[in-house]
C-alpha cells in the first residue's frame, strides 16, 4: 500500500478487527485512535467520559486525531465511531495527506446484534436495557452520523462478510 488507510464507521462495525487484519495483510502499522488517546491521556475512554464528560473527550479526541494524522506512515488508523462527526474532524480526515478514508457500513440490525452483549463496555449505549431500545438508539445515531461517514472516499458493506473478505475488498478497491 502506498497510502495510509483511515477506517470510519459506527461502533461495532468492525473497525478494530478489520484494521488489525488489514495492517497485517499489507505489512502496515496499526493504530486504534481510542487506544492512542488512552495511552496519551493516561486514562480510559470510559473514565474520561465519566469524569470529564463527552465535550472534553471530543476536544482531546480532535487534538489526538490531528497528531496521529500528521505523523502517519504506512498505517491503518481505526477511528472511534463518533470521531468524524464532531468539530472539523471529517475535514481533517478528508484533507489528510497520503490517506484514504474507508467507511465500514453495517446494517442497524447487525450492529444491534454485535453490540447488545458488550453494551456495558461502551459509554454511549450502556444506558440501553433491551435490544429494541438499543436498536432504536443505534438507528437514530447512524442516521445523524451518516452524513459524515458517507463523505469517506470508499464505502464497504460489512454485513454477512468475514474480516478476511472485508480486507480483500478494501485491498481491491485501493488497487483501482
Amino acid at each position: 500500500m502506498n497510502k495510509n488507510i483511515i477506517l470510519i464507521g459506527y461502533m461495532g462495525c468492525g473497525k478494530s478487527s478489520v484494521g488489525k487484519q488489514l495492517a497485517k495483510s499489507y505489512q502496515m502499522d496499526y493504530i486504534d485512535l481510542d487506544d492512542y488517546i488512552e495511552k496519551n491521556e493516561g486514562n480510559t475512554i470510559k473514565s474520561i467520559f465519566e469524569n470529564k464528560g463527552e465535550v472534553y473527550f471530543r476536544k482531546i479526541e480532535a487534538i489526538h486525531l490531528q497528531d496521529c494524522l500528521s505523523s502517519l506512515r504506512n498505517t491503518v488508523l481505526s477511528l472511534g465511531g463518533g470521531t468524524p462527526c464532531f468539530g472539523i474532524n471529517m475535514n481533517t480526515i478528508i484533507n489528510a495527506n497520503n490517506a484514504t478514508s474507508v467507511y465500514l457500513q453495517t446494517s442497524i440490525g447487525e450492529l444491534s446484534k454485535r453490540l447488545f452483549t458488550e453494551k456495558d463496555k461502551r459509554p454511549l449505549i450502556a444506558h440501553t436495557t433491551t435490544v429494541d431500545e438499543l436498536t432504536e438508539f443505534i438507528a437514530k445515531h447512524v442516521f445523524e452520523r451518516s452524513q459524515y461517514y458517507l463523505q469517506s472516499e470508499l464505502k464497504v458493506s460489512t454485513d454477512s462478510k468475514s474480516v478476511d473478505e472485508i480486507v480483500d475488498e478494501i485491498g481491491r478497491l485501493l488497487a483501482n
